[in-house]
This record gives C-alpha cells, sequence and structure tokens, in this order.
C-alpha cells in the first residue's frame, strides 16, 4: 500500500517563526513514516520557501537554513489545469508530490488564511482550517462579533486603526473600565499585547500594538481563569480535555507562553459539569467560525461561573509543553496518533 505524501509547512514570515519551528519539530519528527511520506517546505522569515531534505534537528535549532545543500527553492504554478508546487534542484524543476498539506505555522503570513487561500488554488486538501475561517479566526474583534451573535458573551471591546490619533483613541476608550488589553486584532502568542491599568499607560500600549498591526483592538479585563479545550475534526468532531491556565505574570503573556511557561492543569480544576458547559461552548465556536481539522478554542470562566470567548487558534502549538496536545493527551491521544487523525479525517472528510 503507497504511502500519503504529506506536506509539513513550518517557519514563516512572522513573528512566531520560532514558535512554529518548536512546534513543526514535534510534529515531524513524531510523524508516523509507516504510512506517511514528508515533504517538508521551509519558509524563512523574509517569506523565501524552500523544500528542505535535511536534518530534522536543524530545524529544532534553527539551523536549516545553514544547510544549503538541502535547501531547494520552491515555485507555484498556478495554472488551472495543473496546479502543483515545484522544487528547484540544480536548475531542474521537479513536481513535489502532495496529497495533503499540514501548516504548522503560526501568526500572519501563515495562519491567517494566506497560506490557505493559496493551497485551495492548488487543490491540495488542508489538514487543518481553510483560508475564510484563517482568517476569520485571526481576526479577534470580527470573530468576537460573531461569537456574541451566537450568544456566548466577549469582553467589552473597541476597534481602532491607524489612522486615529492618540487623542481621539484615549476619548473613545474612556468609556471602558479598567484595566485593560490592548491587542493587534490580527496575531498570535501575545505578541504585542499589553496590559494598561491607568490611562497613563495606555499610549505606550497602543504604540507597541500598531507595531504589530494597522488594526487594533482595545478591550476590557475579565475576571477570572483562562480555560480552553482543543478540537479535532470538521463534521465528526472530537473534543479534548477542559484545561486551565495558572498565571503568575500580569497576563498570559509570551513569555509566559514559551520562556517560563505557566502551569496548565489538564483536566481544569473545576466542576465537571463546568468542564461540559465550557466543551459544548467550544463546539458553538468552533462550528459558529467555520473550523475544521484542528483548533485550540480559548475562553475565560468568571467567578460566577459565566463564559467569555477570548480567541481560537486555528494552529495551536504543538510541542510537548503546549496546550493543545495536553488537552488530547487527555482524552487518551498521543501526539502521533493526533496527527495521524487530523490527516486522516481530512483525506476523508470527517
Amino acid at each position: 500500500m503507497s504511502k500519503t505524501n504529506v506536506a509539513i509547512f513550518f517557519g514563516g514570515k512572522s513573528s512566531e517563526y520560532a514558535v512554529s519551528l518548536q512546534s513543526a519539530y514535534a510534529v515531524i519528527s513524531t510523524l508516523n513514516t509507516d504510512i506517511f511520506k514528508r515533504t517538508l517546505i521551509g519558509i524563512s522569515k523574509f517569506g523565501q520557501w524552500f523544500h528542505y531534505t535535511g536534518a530534522l534537528e536543524n530545524i529544532k535549532h534553527d539551523t536549516w537554513l545553514h544547510d544549503r545543500d538541502n535547501l531547494h527553492p520552491i515555485t507555484a504554478h498556478l495554472s488551472s489545469s495543473h496546479p502543483q508546487l515545484y522544487a528547484n534542484t540544480a536548475g531542474i524543476e521537479t513536481a513535489l508530490p502532495i496529497d495533503v498539506a499540514l501548516p504548522i505555522l503560526h501568526g500572519k503570513n501563515g495562519e491567517d488564511g494566506t497560506l490557505q487561500g493559496m493551497l485551495e488554488l492548488l487543490r491540495i486538501p488542508i489538514a487543518g482550517c481553510t483560508t475564510m475561517s484563517s482568517a476569520l479566526c485571526m481576526d479577534k474583534y470580527r470573530a468576537h462579533q460573531l461569537i456574541q451573535e451566537a450568544g456566548i458573551k466577549v469582553p467589552r471591546g473597541m476597534l481602532f486603526n491607524s489612522s486615529q490619533n492618540m487623542g481621539e483613541i484615549g476619548e473613545q476608550v474612556s468609556k471602558l473600565t479598567y484595566p485593560l488589553y490592548v491587542k493587534p486584532v490580527c496575531g498570535g502568542s501575545s505578541i504585542g499585547i499589553s496590559k494598561v491599568n491607568s490611562a497613563k499607560q495606555l499610549n505606550e500600549a497602543i504604540t507597541e500594538a500598531f507595531q504589530h498591526d494597522e488594526n487594533i483592538i482595545i478591550e476590557e479585563h475579565i475576571d477570572g481563569i483562562e480555560v480552553g479545550c482543543g478540537i479535532i475534526g470538521k463534521t465528526q468532531l472530537t473534543i479534548g480535555a477542559v484545561d486551565e491556565v495558572e498565571i503568575d505574570s500580569a497576563f498570559n503573556d509570551y513569555n509566559a507562553k514559551y520562556e517560563i511557561p505557566s502551569k496548565i492543569h489538564v483536566p481544569a480544576r473545576i466542576d465537571p459539569e463546568l468542564r461540559q458547559k465550557i466543551q459544548e461552548a467550544s463546539l458553538l465556536i468552533y462550528r459558529t467560525l467555520g473550523c475544521s481539522g484542528f483548533a485550540r478554542v480559548d475562553c475565560f470562566l468568571t467567578p460566577q461561573n459565566e463564559i467569555y470567548f477570548n480567541e481560537v487558534n486555528t494552529i495551536p502549538g504543538m510541542t510537548e509543553k503546549s496546550r493543545f496536545p495536553k488537552m488530547m493527551a487527555g482524552i487518551g491521544l498521543s501526539l502521533q496518533t493526533l496527527t495521524t487523525t487530523i490527516i486522516e479525517n481530512t483525506l476523508t472528510n470527517k
């Protein structure tokens, strides 16, 4: 029986490039090579695409771009009759056999629908969310609007763009209650996000957020704990265990996620009935935003047991320390089994 050709995308022109390398290494090194043949497609910080054929450790240590003998530039032929990705080796273009694509990219230019759009033009099945759902979930403000319409609470917030001056933004923000979070609308790993406790801190936080996106959202703090759960599938959905993030810092920022990781409790230290309610809310969010393949839904749980939607990560972290694999391990799925299931669900449209 022939093996399924899986193209795994990693790296990316994104502030989350380094996180992608660690996630991709974990996925690639545990992929079941008895049934899958892997094709590694690395994207540099500058947007250069390569078919990478070298040692996996170079991905983990971010030295893969130094391995020049194993870097083969990629071009995309988007003809309607026979779209295909090609790798160039010594001046000879060779079509890459791809049965399914598994993007392990985080943030802009990979998780936001741009890569997914190209893959759809190439008619390559995506083991993950579609162009539409990827773009929608990346947009925190518009995702909140849809989820609020679906009947789930969201933090009170306002949308601003870089054409507005500080005075105008400050005047509107005065209607909100501190503490506030200032966030790039499209981004991940809490990069560019600041928590501000007074108006004195606002301008600096706004400037920082605009460094990462031309649109920002400023929203009120929700008093409670951060919880979430992973979901896989398109029509036949499997939901992971609900987790809880124990945060020592001001909020779950980049440092708390990757440098000195917050403690993750799986399952969350709440009543089973509440965990079930969070799972039900997460399923509604997943379906409302058109998710498929896999995603992680993050929410807040208040002391009054109210659930507030935070965000959906359409390509969540996949390292051994990441929340998504831990959620799925909570229902008995190892990382290898999880990846296998995601790919097979895509191929069978489940």
